[in-house]
């Protein structure tokens, strides 16, 4: 988790100037999860990044917190939100296993493009599971890199992944299958009620999972 944390760091400024790819995918992501908000909603955002997203959906939840392992990124979101206004969102910095996020449950929790980062996702995906109330929701998004369909420039990332990871370059990054994801998020004790690709390519699989 250090070493992650320390990598996201060095990343965090360049981080929060890069453009979004795919923005109709992005808008269409954040109109989905609007939908699932309530007012009420106390809504727990893992690997927030620097909280553009956390920020986005403010408008639609009682009060968000939005957690990073990497203090960098925290401090980012931290200004972002203050820029916008956004009284509701609070961050924290901590990883999925940080068991604070635990102590009580949130009506929602939300991951996105993070799943894939983590290596042992069957154990995140049970913590997270201690995360959500009886009932509440859990909205992740996942880029599932195993069913391949990448664009030229992806697929040459891809191969160069393995000396980019040796040298501190790149994260650690899991091949994940649609089917995969999807049987580990019924393990952690949810049941899919809504899932799609947007971007179709890689597929980015958009799940919301109700806690059982």
């Amino acid at each position: 988790m250090q070493t992650a944390a320390k990598f996201w760091d060095r990343l965090a400024d360049r981080y929060a100037k890069s453009p979004i790819d795919d923005m109709e995918a992005y808008e269409y992501t954040l109109g989905r999860t609007r939908s699932y908000l309530k007012e009420t909603d106390r809504v727990l955002e893992l690997g927030c990044g620097t909280g553009m997203t956390a920020v986005a959906l403010a408008g639609a939840a009682g009060f968000v917190v939005a957690s990073d392992l990497s203090a960098n990124m925290v401090e980012i979101g931290k200004h972002r939100a203050a820029e916008a206004g956004a009284r509701n969102v609070s961050f924290v910095q901590a990883g999925v296993d940080d068991e604070g996020l635990r102590e009580d449950p949130y009506d929602v929790v939300m991951a996105f493009n993070l799943l894939h980062l983590i290596e042992d996702t069957d154990a995140a995906l049970a913590q997270i599971g201690e995360m959500v109330r009886p009932g509440g929701l859990f909205i992740s998004k996942t880029v599932c890199l195993a069913e391949g369909g990448g664009t030229l420039k992806l697929r040459l990332l891809m191969l160069a992944l393995p000396l980019m990871q040796l040298i501190g370059k790149a994260p650690f990054v899991r091949f994940l299958k649609i089917t995969e994801l999807e049987s580990a998020v019924e393990l952690a004790g949810f049941k899919i009620i809504e899932a799609g690709n947007f971007p179709a390519k890689p597929p980015t699989r958009y799940l919301v999972a109700r806690k059982l």
